[in-house]
């Protein structure tokens, strides 16, 4: 899916927040187009929440510039919540109200109009998953059946925008599949999402991530862009036996840049695989490592994680 030529949904210029002397949000820009899908991935505590909770009109920023649908949030932040769809990973449901009570409830919240309103819960209902079932207490729900239908009580008022922070937290892969499929089918309808993520996988479903770390934007493009251009050198994969104690020395070995463990097997980041390969399968054998192998391999998704996090920490400490 490719985003459109359509004036941004989202504009962020310079965007900063600071709580006291803690910067949590660092002149972070970026723009997100009409139905693209983009995905904020980091460490826990990276900046993701705050970022999107100043675009939902929920925090005020303290410097910069966040336009949601046009609209400046720090000017009108009521006009950006009547315009967006929220959902969070601790779902706003009412666990002692039934499937169909709340979503009236959130339909009487966004102002859908009793003329309207019968269309959009057999919308959220179908969904969800739920025809049949709509008399049932949320409370006895599954967790994906929860999840899809907080989803659909976020997007009953029909927003151009939706913000997703963390919203599969918790639930099982083939209930995240599956929600997965709805979000795309809501970008192909022209709604733009923006959602945060700390599962790889999830993140290579958006077209384009944005990876933020201590409140910065380190790195911003498609997954494939991503893991084809940030590491900067060519992957390797060594597999054997107690390799957690050769990290250390594999860092000293000549052309290598990184080391970082996967697993049970470590991956190394070289100049020239085909010239460090022999040569580090040899060191590793020499120095009493047993059933060692190695081989060249794509980088992933978490790979280009792992060295872009990495280097923004040593960064961050030579600046200090």
């Amino acid at each position: 899916m490719t985003a459109n030529a359509a004036p941004a949904q989202i504009v962020v210029d310079a965007l900063v927040k600071r709580f006291g002397d803690f910067v949590a949000v660092n002149r972070v820009s970026f723009e997100v187009a009409r139905g693209e899908v983009m995905g904020f991935i980091g460490p826990n505590g990276a900046g993701k929440s705050t970022l999107i909770r100043i675009l939902c009109g929920l925090l005020r920023p303290s410097a910069g510039r966040a336009l949601v649908a046009g609209i400046d949030v720090a000017r009108d932040p009521e006009g950006v919540r009547r315009r967006i769809g929220y959902m969070s990973q601790k779902f706003s449901l009412y666990n002692d109200m039934s499937v169909v009570e709340n979503l009236r409830f959130f339909g009487g919240v966004y102002g859908v109009s009793r003329a309207d309103m019968a269309a959009r819960l057999r919308f959220a209902v179908d969904m969800a998953g739920l025809t049949g079932r709509e008399d049932a207490l949320v409370a006895t729900l599954a967790g994906g059946w929860k999840q899809r239908l907080a989803l659909g009580a976020a997007i009953l008022h029909r927003p151009a925008i939706l913000f997703l922070d963390e919203p599969t937290s918790g639930v099982d892969p083939s209930s995240r599949r599956r929600f997965w499929e709805l979000i795309h089918a809501l970008a192909q309808d022209g709604v733009s999402v923006l959602v945060s993520t700390h599962y790889m996988d999830e993140a290579e479903y958006c077209d384009r991530i944005a990876l933020v770390n201590h409140g910065r934007l380190i790195a911003l493009g498609s997954p494939l862009e991503l893991k084809q251009r940030s590491l900067g050198g060519e992957l390797l994969a060594i597999e054997g036996e107690r390799l957690g104690d050769a990290m250390a020395p594999l860092q000293r070995a000549p052309g290598v840049r990184d080391v970082a463990m996967f697993g049970s097997a470590l991956h190394v980041l070289v100049d020239e695989a085909a010239l460090r390969l022999p040569e580090l399968e040899q060191q590793l054998t020499a120095a009493g490592w047993t059933n060692v192998r190695a081989r060249r391999i794509d980088p992933s998704l978490e790979d280009s994680f792992v060295h872009l996090v990495g280097s923004s920490a040593a960064q961050a400490g030579a600046a200090a």
